[in-house]
Protein backbone atom coordinates (compact mmCIF):
# COMPACT_ATOMS: atom_id res chain seq x y z
CA UNK A 1 0.00 0.00 0.00
CA UNK A 2 1.39 3.39 -1.01
CA UNK A 3 0.97 6.57 0.41
CA UNK A 4 2.61 9.16 -1.90
CA UNK A 5 0.86 11.22 -3.99
CA UNK A 6 2.70 11.60 -7.50
CA UNK A 7 -0.30 12.38 -9.59
CA UNK A 8 -2.36 15.07 -10.82
CA UNK A 9 -5.44 14.07 -8.81
CA UNK A 10 -7.46 17.39 -10.05
CA UNK A 11 -6.60 16.71 -14.16
CA UNK A 12 -10.19 15.18 -15.29
CA UNK A 13 -11.33 14.57 -19.03
CA UNK A 14 -13.07 17.56 -19.24
CA UNK A 15 -9.27 18.84 -19.35
CA UNK A 16 -9.02 16.80 -22.95
CA UNK A 17 -11.65 19.60 -24.50
CA UNK A 18 -11.75 22.65 -23.45
CA UNK A 19 -9.95 25.61 -24.81
CA UNK A 20 -8.59 24.35 -27.97
CA UNK A 21 -10.14 21.28 -27.88
CA UNK A 22 -13.87 22.70 -28.03
CA UNK A 23 -14.20 21.66 -31.81
CA UNK A 24 -12.75 18.04 -31.08
CA UNK A 25 -14.69 14.41 -31.13
CA UNK A 26 -14.97 13.70 -27.22
CA UNK A 27 -14.17 10.35 -25.99
CA UNK A 28 -12.55 11.86 -23.17
CA UNK A 29 -15.49 12.46 -20.65
CA UNK A 30 -18.03 9.95 -19.40
CA UNK A 31 -20.82 12.01 -19.99
CA UNK A 32 -23.52 10.55 -22.59
CA UNK A 33 -23.70 11.97 -25.69
CA UNK A 34 -26.32 13.81 -26.93
CA UNK A 35 -28.35 14.58 -23.24
CA UNK A 36 -29.79 15.52 -21.58
CA UNK A 37 -32.76 14.97 -23.38
CA UNK A 38 -35.65 17.04 -24.75
CA UNK A 39 -38.08 16.22 -22.43
CA UNK A 40 -35.40 16.45 -19.08
CA UNK A 41 -34.41 19.74 -20.47
CA UNK A 42 -38.13 20.83 -20.73
CA UNK A 43 -38.69 19.81 -16.92
CA UNK A 44 -35.61 21.65 -15.72
CA UNK A 45 -36.53 24.74 -17.72
CA UNK A 46 -40.41 24.67 -16.21
CA UNK A 47 -38.48 24.69 -13.09
CA UNK A 48 -36.63 28.64 -13.74
CA UNK A 49 -40.27 30.10 -12.73
CA UNK A 50 -39.69 29.06 -8.76
CA UNK A 51 -36.12 30.89 -8.73
CA UNK A 52 -36.71 33.52 -6.50
CA UNK A 53 -37.74 30.89 -3.83
CA UNK A 54 -35.24 29.21 -1.49
CA UNK A 55 -34.65 25.60 -2.70
CA UNK A 56 -36.71 23.08 -0.97
CA UNK A 57 -35.22 19.28 -1.22
CA UNK A 58 -37.79 17.58 0.25
CA UNK A 59 -39.55 15.78 -3.06
CA UNK A 60 -36.36 15.27 -4.55
CA UNK A 61 -35.34 13.51 -1.82
CA UNK A 62 -38.46 11.82 -1.35
CA UNK A 63 -37.90 10.81 -4.44
CA UNK A 64 -34.67 9.60 -4.66
CA UNK A 65 -35.59 7.15 -1.50
CA UNK A 66 -38.56 5.65 -3.64
CA UNK A 67 -36.22 5.25 -6.27
CA UNK A 68 -34.34 2.66 -3.92
CA UNK A 69 -36.70 1.69 -1.40
CA UNK A 70 -35.01 3.89 1.31
CA UNK A 71 -36.82 6.40 3.95
CA UNK A 72 -36.04 9.69 3.19
CA UNK A 73 -33.50 9.64 6.58
CA UNK A 74 -30.76 7.32 4.40
CA UNK A 75 -30.68 10.46 1.60
CA UNK A 76 -28.60 13.20 0.88
CA UNK A 77 -28.77 15.35 -2.31
CA UNK A 78 -25.36 17.14 -3.50
CA UNK A 79 -24.05 19.11 -5.77
CA UNK A 80 -22.45 16.37 -7.78
CA UNK A 81 -20.93 13.21 -6.20
CA UNK A 82 -17.87 14.95 -6.13
CA UNK A 83 -19.32 17.40 -3.20
CA UNK A 84 -20.30 14.19 -1.56
CA UNK A 85 -16.07 13.30 -1.55
CA UNK A 86 -15.86 16.65 0.15
CA UNK A 87 -18.25 16.02 2.39
CA UNK A 88 -17.11 12.82 3.77
CA UNK A 89 -13.54 13.85 3.87
CA UNK A 90 -14.62 16.86 5.99
CA UNK A 91 -17.04 15.40 8.47
CA UNK A 92 -15.89 11.66 9.26
CA UNK A 93 -13.59 11.44 12.04
CA UNK A 94 -11.50 8.43 10.47
CA UNK A 95 -7.30 8.19 10.93
CA UNK A 96 -6.69 5.68 8.32
CA UNK A 97 -8.72 6.06 5.06
CA UNK A 98 -7.58 4.30 2.29
CA UNK A 99 -8.32 4.29 -1.11
CA UNK A 100 -8.70 1.26 -4.14
CA UNK A 101 -7.14 2.31 -7.47
CA UNK A 102 -6.92 2.68 -10.15
CA UNK A 103 -10.23 5.08 -9.69
CA UNK A 104 -11.73 8.15 -9.97
CA UNK A 105 -9.03 10.96 -7.96
CA UNK A 106 -11.66 12.95 -6.60
CA UNK A 107 -11.96 11.15 -2.90
CA UNK A 108 -8.11 10.87 -2.62
CA UNK A 109 -7.94 14.84 -3.68
CA UNK A 110 -10.33 15.78 -1.45
CA UNK A 111 -8.83 13.76 1.63
CA UNK A 112 -5.71 14.95 1.41
CA UNK A 113 -7.29 18.64 0.99
CA UNK A 114 -8.85 17.96 4.86
CA UNK A 115 -5.59 17.04 6.01
CA UNK A 116 -5.18 13.37 5.65
CA UNK A 117 -2.71 11.26 5.20
CA UNK A 118 -4.11 8.32 2.48
CA UNK A 119 -2.91 5.19 1.70
CA UNK A 120 -3.30 3.60 -1.12
CA UNK A 121 -4.67 0.09 -2.63
CA UNK A 122 -3.02 -0.22 -6.29
CA UNK A 123 -5.01 -3.44 -8.06
CA UNK A 124 -2.71 -4.45 -10.83
CA UNK A 125 -3.25 -5.10 -14.65
CA UNK A 126 -2.13 -8.80 -13.98
CA UNK A 127 -5.23 -9.40 -12.13
CA UNK A 128 -7.68 -7.56 -14.46
CA UNK A 129 -7.66 -4.38 -12.09
CA UNK A 130 -10.22 -7.07 -10.06
CA UNK A 131 -10.17 -6.46 -6.66
CA UNK A 132 -8.61 -8.52 -3.95
CA UNK A 133 -10.76 -7.92 -0.33
CA UNK A 134 -7.27 -9.16 1.47
CA UNK A 135 -5.18 -6.18 -0.19
CA UNK A 136 -6.90 -3.62 2.07
CA UNK A 137 -5.36 -3.08 5.80
CA UNK A 138 -7.50 -4.65 8.69
CA UNK A 139 -7.13 -1.40 10.49
CA UNK A 140 -8.37 1.15 7.59
CA UNK A 141 -11.07 2.84 8.83
CA UNK A 142 -12.08 4.31 5.88
CA UNK A 143 -12.19 2.73 2.24
CA UNK A 144 -13.32 4.14 -0.63
CA UNK A 145 -13.89 2.32 -3.79
CA UNK A 146 -15.92 2.36 -7.48
CA UNK A 147 -18.24 0.26 -9.06
CA UNK A 148 -18.16 -0.21 -11.91
CA UNK A 149 -14.78 1.58 -11.58
CA UNK A 150 -13.79 4.55 -13.32
CA UNK A 151 -11.11 4.47 -15.32
CA UNK A 152 -10.76 0.42 -15.38
CA UNK A 153 -13.99 -0.69 -16.57
CA UNK A 154 -14.25 -3.19 -14.18
CA UNK A 155 -17.22 -4.39 -12.64
CA UNK A 156 -16.81 -5.74 -9.18
CA UNK A 157 -19.63 -8.42 -7.52
CA UNK A 158 -21.44 -6.57 -4.52
CA UNK A 159 -20.38 -9.23 -2.36
CA UNK A 160 -16.54 -8.62 -2.70
CA UNK A 161 -16.87 -5.21 -2.42
CA UNK A 162 -19.61 -5.69 0.55
CA UNK A 163 -17.00 -7.84 2.35
CA UNK A 164 -14.80 -5.10 3.05
CA UNK A 165 -17.16 -4.31 5.40
CA UNK A 166 -16.09 -4.09 8.92
CA UNK A 167 -17.31 -2.59 12.41
CA UNK A 168 -15.59 0.71 12.93
CA UNK A 169 -15.27 0.98 9.15
CA UNK A 170 -17.51 3.38 6.46
CA UNK A 171 -16.86 1.48 3.05
CA UNK A 172 -17.77 4.35 0.54
CA UNK A 173 -18.39 2.85 -2.79
CA UNK A 174 -18.95 5.12 -5.94
CA UNK A 175 -21.53 3.92 -8.28
CA UNK A 176 -21.68 7.05 -10.35
CA UNK A 177 -21.76 4.29 -13.46
CA UNK A 178 -24.15 2.16 -12.01
CA UNK A 179 -26.90 2.83 -13.67
CA UNK A 180 -25.34 2.12 -17.18
CA UNK A 181 -25.18 -1.58 -16.25
CA UNK A 182 -28.13 -3.66 -17.55
CA UNK A 183 -30.03 -4.13 -14.48
CA UNK A 184 -27.44 -2.56 -12.17
CA UNK A 185 -26.12 -5.54 -11.88
CA UNK A 186 -23.65 -5.59 -8.26
CA UNK A 187 -25.21 -2.80 -7.08
CA UNK A 188 -25.28 -1.97 -3.35
CA UNK A 189 -27.73 0.99 -4.11
CA UNK A 190 -30.90 0.15 -1.39
CA UNK A 191 -28.74 -2.23 0.96
CA UNK A 192 -29.13 -1.50 4.68
CA UNK A 193 -27.61 -4.94 5.80
CA UNK A 194 -23.85 -3.69 4.97
CA UNK A 195 -22.70 -1.71 8.18
CA UNK A 196 -20.74 1.67 7.62
CA UNK A 197 -21.92 1.37 4.06
CA UNK A 198 -22.34 4.76 1.93
CA UNK A 199 -22.99 4.70 -1.68
CA UNK A 200 -22.57 7.59 -3.81
CA UNK A 201 -25.13 7.67 -6.93
CA UNK A 202 -24.30 10.91 -9.70
CA UNK A 203 -26.95 11.77 -12.37
CA UNK A 204 -24.87 13.85 -14.62
CA UNK A 205 -23.15 10.84 -16.18
CA UNK A 206 -26.40 9.01 -17.64
CA UNK A 207 -28.60 12.13 -17.95
CA UNK A 208 -25.72 15.12 -19.48
CA UNK A 209 -26.30 16.97 -16.37
CA UNK A 210 -22.83 18.14 -16.00
CA UNK A 211 -23.34 21.46 -16.00
CA UNK A 212 -26.07 21.30 -13.31
CA UNK A 213 -24.37 19.51 -10.58
CA UNK A 214 -26.94 16.48 -8.74
CA UNK A 215 -26.06 13.89 -7.39
CA UNK A 216 -26.63 12.15 -4.06
CA UNK A 217 -25.75 10.07 -1.27
CA UNK A 218 -27.30 6.90 0.38
CA UNK A 219 -26.13 5.54 3.90
CA UNK A 220 -27.58 5.47 7.61
CA UNK A 221 -29.16 8.01 9.10
CA UNK A 222 -26.27 8.94 11.49
CA UNK A 223 -23.73 9.59 8.70
CA UNK A 224 -26.36 11.79 6.44
CA UNK A 225 -26.89 13.97 9.44
CA UNK A 226 -23.51 14.18 10.03
CA UNK A 227 -22.46 14.90 6.50
CA UNK A 228 -25.52 17.39 6.23
CA UNK A 229 -23.74 19.52 8.86
CA UNK A 230 -20.88 20.03 6.34
CA UNK A 231 -23.08 21.35 3.47
CA UNK A 232 -23.89 24.81 3.12
CA UNK A 233 -27.18 26.22 3.25
CA UNK A 234 -29.50 24.60 0.27
CA UNK A 235 -26.58 23.29 -1.20
CA UNK A 236 -28.44 21.70 -4.65
CA UNK A 237 -29.87 24.59 -6.36
CA UNK A 238 -34.04 24.06 -7.88
CA UNK A 239 -33.13 23.37 -11.21
CA UNK A 240 -31.06 20.80 -10.45
CA UNK A 241 -33.69 19.69 -7.47
CA UNK A 242 -36.54 19.63 -10.49
CA UNK A 243 -33.72 17.31 -12.45
CA UNK A 244 -33.20 14.69 -9.47
CA UNK A 245 -36.95 14.34 -9.21
CA UNK A 246 -37.14 13.64 -12.51
CA UNK A 247 -34.11 11.05 -13.23
CA UNK A 248 -35.68 8.86 -10.67
CA UNK A 249 -38.86 8.51 -11.74
CA UNK A 250 -40.15 5.11 -13.63
CA UNK A 251 -40.09 7.16 -17.37
CA UNK A 252 -36.64 7.86 -16.30
CA UNK A 253 -35.22 4.96 -14.73
CA UNK A 254 -36.90 3.05 -17.97
CA UNK A 255 -35.13 5.17 -20.16
CA UNK A 256 -31.97 4.70 -18.25
CA UNK A 257 -32.02 0.84 -18.53
CA UNK A 258 -32.99 1.05 -22.62
CA UNK A 259 -29.78 3.07 -22.89
CA UNK A 260 -27.47 0.87 -20.67
CA UNK A 261 -28.28 -1.86 -23.29
CA UNK A 262 -27.68 0.46 -26.01
CA UNK A 263 -24.28 1.06 -24.52
CA UNK A 264 -23.54 -2.44 -24.02
CA UNK A 265 -23.92 -2.98 -27.63
CA UNK A 266 -22.11 0.18 -28.46
CA UNK A 267 -19.47 -0.95 -26.25
CA UNK A 268 -19.05 -4.36 -28.31
CA UNK A 269 -18.85 -2.59 -31.39
CA UNK A 270 -15.73 -0.80 -29.79
CA UNK A 271 -14.29 -3.71 -28.55
CA UNK A 272 -14.82 -5.80 -31.59
CA UNK A 273 -12.76 -2.68 -33.66
CA UNK A 274 -9.90 -2.25 -31.33
CA UNK A 275 -9.40 -5.82 -31.14
CA UNK A 276 -7.62 -5.50 -35.39
CA UNK A 277 -4.94 -3.66 -33.32
CA UNK A 278 -3.95 -6.32 -31.25
CA UNK A 279 -1.00 -6.68 -33.52
CA UNK A 280 0.35 -3.45 -32.75
CA UNK A 281 0.31 -4.63 -29.09
CA UNK A 282 -2.66 -2.84 -27.97
CA UNK A 283 -4.93 -4.21 -25.22
CA UNK A 284 -7.91 -3.49 -23.36
CA UNK A 285 -9.18 -4.15 -19.85
CA UNK A 286 -11.71 -7.14 -19.75
CA UNK A 287 -14.55 -7.73 -19.20
CA UNK A 288 -15.35 -4.40 -19.88
CA UNK A 289 -18.75 -3.02 -17.73
CA UNK A 290 -18.89 0.47 -18.01
CA UNK A 291 -19.87 3.10 -20.69
CA UNK A 292 -15.70 3.71 -21.23
CA UNK A 293 -12.68 1.11 -21.56
CA UNK A 294 -8.85 1.57 -20.72
CA UNK A 295 -6.71 0.49 -23.19
CA UNK A 296 -3.08 0.29 -23.26
CA UNK A 297 -0.16 1.01 -26.21
CA UNK A 298 3.20 1.66 -26.41
CA UNK A 299 3.59 5.41 -27.18
CA UNK A 300 -0.01 6.42 -25.96
CA UNK A 301 0.94 10.04 -25.46
CA UNK A 302 2.41 10.53 -29.07
CA UNK A 303 -0.94 8.42 -30.17
CA UNK A 304 -2.80 10.62 -27.99
CA UNK A 305 -1.64 13.93 -29.68
CA UNK A 306 -1.71 12.65 -33.30
CA UNK A 307 -5.53 11.75 -32.39
CA UNK A 308 -5.82 15.37 -31.52
CA UNK A 309 -4.18 16.40 -34.68
CA UNK A 310 -7.23 13.97 -36.40
CA UNK A 311 -9.76 15.37 -34.61
CA UNK A 312 -10.67 13.27 -31.68
CA UNK A 313 -10.00 13.56 -28.11
CA UNK A 314 -9.15 10.92 -25.40
CA UNK A 315 -8.28 10.66 -21.41
CA UNK A 316 -4.79 10.61 -20.40
CA UNK A 317 -4.43 7.36 -18.16
CA UNK A 318 -1.20 8.29 -16.15
CA UNK A 319 -3.09 10.55 -13.97
CA UNK A 320 -4.35 7.67 -12.54
CA UNK A 321 -2.41 6.69 -9.44
CA UNK A 322 -1.64 2.77 -10.80
CA UNK A 323 -1.67 3.92 -14.19
CA UNK A 324 1.52 5.26 -16.20
CA UNK A 325 1.69 7.31 -19.72
CA UNK A 326 1.08 4.21 -21.78
CA UNK A 327 -3.04 3.97 -20.75
CA UNK A 328 -5.81 5.99 -22.44
CA UNK A 329 -9.46 5.74 -21.50
CA UNK A 330 -11.88 5.82 -24.21
CA UNK A 331 -15.52 6.81 -23.79
CA UNK A 332 -18.18 5.06 -25.70
CA UNK A 333 -19.64 6.50 -28.56
CA UNK A 334 -22.44 5.21 -31.23
CA UNK A 335 -21.25 3.11 -33.83
CA UNK A 336 -20.95 6.40 -36.49
CA UNK A 337 -18.29 8.01 -33.70
CA UNK A 338 -16.59 4.84 -33.00
CA UNK A 339 -15.99 3.80 -36.94
CA UNK A 340 -14.61 7.36 -37.59
CA UNK A 341 -12.58 7.14 -34.08
CA UNK A 342 -11.41 3.74 -35.32
CA UNK A 343 -9.89 5.65 -38.60
CA UNK A 344 -8.39 8.29 -37.05
CA UNK A 345 -6.55 5.52 -34.09
CA UNK A 346 -5.43 3.52 -37.58
CA UNK A 347 -3.69 6.39 -38.81
CA UNK A 348 -2.29 7.77 -35.81
CA UNK A 349 -0.61 4.16 -35.10
CA UNK A 350 1.09 4.18 -38.89
CA UNK A 351 2.52 7.90 -38.63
Amino acid sequence: MRTDSGHDLRHHGDAEVRDDGGSLVDLAVNVRADTPPAWLREHIAASLGGLAAYPDGRAARAAVAARHGLPVERVLLTAGAAEAFVLLARALKVRRPVVVHPQFTEPEAALRDAGHSVGRVLLREEDGFRLGPAAVPEDADLVVIGNPTNPTSVLHPAEAVASLARPGRVLVVDEAFMDAVPGERESLAGRTDVPGLVVLRSLTKTWGLAGLRIGYVLAAPETVADLERAQPLWPVSTPALAAAEACVGPRAVAEAAHAAHRIAADRAHLLAGLARFAPAGLRVVEPAQGPFLLIRLERAATVRHRLRDLGYAVRRGDTFPGLDEEWLRLAVRDRATVDGFLRALEKALDH
